[in-house]
């Protein structure tokens, strides 16, 4: 096992400083787990990841996949006495697993910042719009409170809110919900982090607000060059805005891979179910929508080897591995990766055969 590295070197501003042996976010082996009255719930189970800075990752999966408690680990929101986060989680260098809560915090806004998924529980219901962004700006920045106003008007007017000088006084029931989730991205953004996770950003939205949504996450991007992990199960939000796709099912990754690939040559039953319970409005369909069968399986008790093999229909062609030994992300392309005990060429002529007629 290769030695650790030595925590990158903290600037005088608090912000993490990169270097450059490791891309900008770095998941190795996450592993989150609660304990319950049930039993361990293993919610994340040896995830690894990697991302650069301007680019976007979606993870998808059902809910109850591990998609949001891998994402709210990363952010140091998971810790609690029965609570334990394992593994690595390098962000600029710097492992977030092993600093201290404060140091976490103070990453927390700076370097990266999060848009949850139901702004109008997540933001104060007390506090204005404007005294909200104006709050999470000057914790990280000395300044009056005369700029960090200004500052929140600049960041609301930048996201499309219009007359941001008015609506700064505004409280959040008093805006939409796409008009909430704008205000939401402006305070995630107010101190330019370098790592922005948005956890099911456009839910609950109509499709035109869901447009705007994402194009303003995509300008925005490109203004700050931020990394962009988005939590979803849309997979027309995926296609739309992703570069690279991380499939989770069970608290696992089962497939990895640049989202041209797996669209078109998806190689888990997993991500097979997924993309035929999708609607296409680019063509006629010859079959109707299927759903994956079955239910996911309990967080608590997991089954053994592939955690997909009891809802899967071709596990009897993998054999009795399939039921004992837990797959491994393997490379099948060129940063494509799948956990899967078929056979490379079994897959490949399912999907061509039996998949891809259908999608």
């Amino acid at each position: 096992m290769s030695t650790q590295p030595e925590p990158a070197p903290v600037a005088s501003t608090g912000a993490a400083v990169a270097t450059p042996e490791r891309p900008y976010l770095d998941v190795r082996d996450l592993k989150v787990t609660f304990g319950t009255d049930d039993g361990e719930v293993r919610a994340v189970s040896g995830l690894s990841f990697s991302l650069e800075r301007g680019r976007t990752l979606g993870i998808v999966g059902e809910s109850g996949s591990g998609k949001s408690a891998g994402s709210l680990a990363i952010m140091g929101l998971q810790r609690g006495r029965r609570t334990t986060v394992s593994g690595e989680i390098w962000l600029a260098g710097e492992n977030l697993v092993e600093a201290t809560p404060e140091r976490v915090r103070t990453l927390r806004g700076r370097e990266m910042a999060m848009i949850f998924q139901d702004p109008l529980s997540a933001m104060h219901p007390y506090y204005t719009i404007g005294q909200q962004i104006v709050e999470a700006y000057r914790v990280h920045n000395d300044v009056s409170r005369r700029a960090a106003r200004t500052r929140a008007i600049e960041m609301l007017d930048r996201v499309g809110i219009p007359d941001p000088v008015r609506r700064l006084g505004n409280y959040p029931h008093e805006f939409s919900g796409g008009m909430r989730q704008r205000a939401m991205i402006a305070m995630a953004l107010s101190c330019d982090p370098s790592l922005l996770i948005a956890d099911e950003p456009t839910t609950a939205l109509d499709v035109t607000v869901q447009a705007q949504i994402l194009d303003l996450l995509r300008d925005l991007q490109k203004e700050f060059g931020s990394a962009i992990v988005i939590i979803t199960h849309d997979l027309g939000v995926v296609a739309e805005i992703s570069d690279e796709v991380l499939v989770m099912y069970a608290g696992n990754a089962v497939e990895h891979g640049p989202v041209q690939e797996i669209f078109s040559a998806p190689q888990h039953p997993y991500t097979w179910g997924l993309l035929s319970s999708m609607t296409r409005l680019d063509r006629v369909r010859s079959d109707r929508l299927r759903a994956v069968q079955g239910n996911p399986p309990s967080l608590v008790a997991v089954p053994p080897g592939c955690p997909f093999h009891p809802r899967c229909q071709y596990s009897e062609l993998a054999g009795e591995a399939t039921r004992t030994v837990r797959p491994l992300l393997e490379t099948v392309a060129p940063g494509h990766r799948v956990a899967c005990h078929l056979a490379a060429e079994t897959r490949v002529r399912i999907f061509r055969d039996e998949v891809a007629p259908n999608l």
